[in-house]
């Protein structure tokens, strides 16, 4: 196995976008409420798995990523990359029997916690740098080998007796990665950097109804890249300038997403993760710590965790060392940091000068207004009626019962709203916010649901930018 040290600037500013990469990491690794034997826990590794390729050829998981973005470096400048994944070992419980021997058992009591099999994860990392002249052409490929292991951890009761052992069996795992660039045309000296991650175990199952759990100890899990210039950066891949929007619209990433990391404003980070962020992506001030359970409110999830019964917290202990840290930390937690979690505001806007009238300051005699209603009450200006009215778009009205083509912007957008690119809609409404904004609720022509949001007023929600003007049936 080949790879490089890091430089010691390079490893400072991957450091600063860590945080976020080990949510990426970790995201998922075990649920809430934190115990082996509850069935969400049953089928974990969400994101970024990459499998053994002759098991993956025939399920809808991949063995590769592949991350196409742009840069400028400067003259003489160096790439740094940075390969992180887990990976999974299996940990089988066994007692100690009164002959000395071992058994393997389903569950292990010990005072403080119970100990059950378990897949663990262990963080690998494969680092490589090279000059960006030497990536031209074929590139730089930097292969890797986990060789297959076995380790023992005896397991003691409270008086130091000798009671257990947890055996890990991890499995070989084999891999590459290979980084080219190639120099645009025109005026500006921009490379497109290609960088692709692979499993190349060459592992194959025993037999045709192999299930996933077999191929896990054989994958690269979670797995995501940092890359880093010495000198130069890295152009956005959701925010580019105008004159780069065309090669930005050329480059081809498979199962992983470029955004800009680490300091806000800096540009020579990129951190491709198996999920889709924004630029420059940080964790919440306010979160307590690392709780592995995302599809969760951080408060419920505290306390959720916090009201577990005294056997629950055991097991849950005894799952996973990340899990412990988990209850530990729901059982300690200060009220002003669980107050911390209520709830925080991140978009207020100076006053620097004068304001709108306030709504009490209305007059009768302004037309369309009702002074005796409040402003947020749509009653309040009769002047605006979200099923009449109509805006203009690329010279054409749109408004209740048009028909538009869905083109989500994305800059703005919900990541869900991309699947809807290219989709026909019937606007809904046109509704005008306080601020000024325009917002058309649409509903999606061909879905069998139609009929029931529209009832319930569930609809999409787009900018006019965001829609183009079909003509009407």
């Amino acid at each position: 196995m080949t790879t490089s040290v890091l430089p010691e600037d390079t490893a400072d500013r991957f450091a600063a976008a860590r945080q976020v990469a080990d949510a990426v990491l970790f995201e998922g690794y075990v649920l809430y409420p934190y115990r082996a034997s509850a069935a969400k826990n049953q089928l974990r590794w969400q994101f970024g798995v990459l499998v053994p390729p002759h098991w993956g050829a025939d399920s809808a998981e991949h063995s590769f990523q592949r991350t196409e973005c742009l840069m400028e470096p400067r003259s003489g400048a160096r790439l740094s990359a940075e390969l992180r994944f887990l990976r999974a070992q299996r940990r089988t419980v066994q007692r100690r029997c009164e002959d000395g021997g071992f058994e393997t058992v389903a569950e292990l009591e010990l005072p403080d916690r119970v100990l059950v099999p378990w897949d663990e994860g262990v963080e690998e990392r494969v680092t490589l740098a090279a000059e960006i002249s030497k990536l031209t052409g074929e590139g730089v490929t930097v292969p890797f080998t986990r060789p297959a292991r076995e380790e023992t951890e005896p397991v003691h009761d409270a008086d130091g007796h000798l009671v257990g052992r947890l055996v890990r069996h991890s499995a070989a795992i084999d891999g590459r990665v290979r980084l080219t660039a190639s120099e645009l045309d025109g005026p500006y000296a921009v490379f497109r950097l290609t960088a692709t991650v692979e499993n190349t175990s060459d592992w194959r199952p025993d037999d045709a109804g192999a299930d996933r759990a077999a191929a896990l100890p054989r994958s690269l899990v979670g797995a995501h890249l940092f890359l880093g210039l010495s000198a130069g950066a890295f152009l956005s891949m959701t925010d580019p300038p105008e004159w780069a929007r065309g090669a930005v619209a050329d480059c081809r990433n498979e199962h992983a997403w470029p955004v800009l990391a680490g300091a806000s404003g800096r540009a020579d980070v990129m951190l491709s993760a198996p999920i889709i962020l924004e630029d420059h992506p940080a964790i919440a001030p306010e979160s307590p710590g690392a709780l592995y359970d995302a599809l969760e409110i951080d408060e419920i999830l505290a306390l959720r965790t916090a009201a577990l019964t005294d056997q629950e917290k055991r097991e849950a202990r005894g799952t996973d060392p990340r899990a412990a840290e988990v209850i530990e930390l729901a059982d300690t937690m200060p009220p002003e940091v669980l107050e911390r979690l209520h709830g925080a505001v991140r978009a207020l806007r100076e006053v620097t000068g004068p304001g709108p009238a306030a709504p009490d300051e209305f007059t009768p005699d302004v037309p369309g207004t009702r002074p005796d209603t409040p402003w947020w009450d749509p009653e309040s200006d009769r002047s605006v009626d979200p099923v009449r009215d109509r805006i203009t778009i690329d010279g054409r009205s749109v408004g209740a019962g048009s028909r538009v083509l869905l083109r989500p912007g994305l800059r703005r957008t919900d990541a869900q709203d991309l699947f809807l690119q290219g989709r026909t809609a019937q606007v809904e409404a046109v509704l005008h916010d306080v601020d000024g904004g325009v917002h058309l609720a649409v509903t999606v022509e061909g879905d069998p649901g139609v009929d029931i949001r529209r009832e319930q007023g569930r609809f999409l929600y787009f900018q006019p930018d965001e829609v183009a003007p079909l003509e009407e049936m």
